[in-house]
């Protein structure tokens, strides 16, 4: 193993910093997803709690992707930003169509208010990180 040189080159832009403007925007959106899987964290522990500790681990997520955004904007950071919170919208997507365990009652209840207040934060900020790793990173 020794002998094995590995090129890292290749994959080094996934971690340059891109000093795009959306990640203020990604930043705050990433906060508006988190807090918004709070209120419903306990309730969904009680009766659903494989849905509990998935937004648990969804809250944490935003929230640690929304500090990286600010901290470093990377490629890598954007890209997990919209495969995260592309995978949340379509997680409420399919709850509302398909009667998950111990989850029926979501089945049709499209505008629950905090769900689309989630949905909408989730979905922005895929677009403003879809949007910035299409544009032109600004490396110094």
């Amino acid at each position: 193993m020794a002998g094995l040189a590995v090129d890292r080159a290749p994959l080094s832009f996934l971690a340059l910093p891109r000093r795009q403007p959306q990640r203020h925007l990604l930043a705050f959106l990433a906060a508006v997803a988190a807090f918004a899987h709070v209120p419903v964290i306990a309730p969904h522990l009680d009766e659903a709690p494989y849905m509990g500790v998935l937004f648990i681990l969804l809250t944490v997520g935003c929230l640690v992707l929304g500090l990286a955004a600010l901290v470093r904007d990377s490629s890598a950071v954007y890209t997990a930003s919209a495969v995260v919170c592309g995978l949340a919208v379509i997680g409420y997507v399919a709850t509302r169509l398909v009667a998950f365990p111990m989850l029926s009652d979501d089945v049709g209840d499209w505008f629950e208010p905090l769900g689309v207040l989630s949905v909408l934060s989730e979905s922005a900020l895929v677009a403003v990180a879809i949007g910035a790793l299409a544009s032109r990173p600004r490396h110094r």
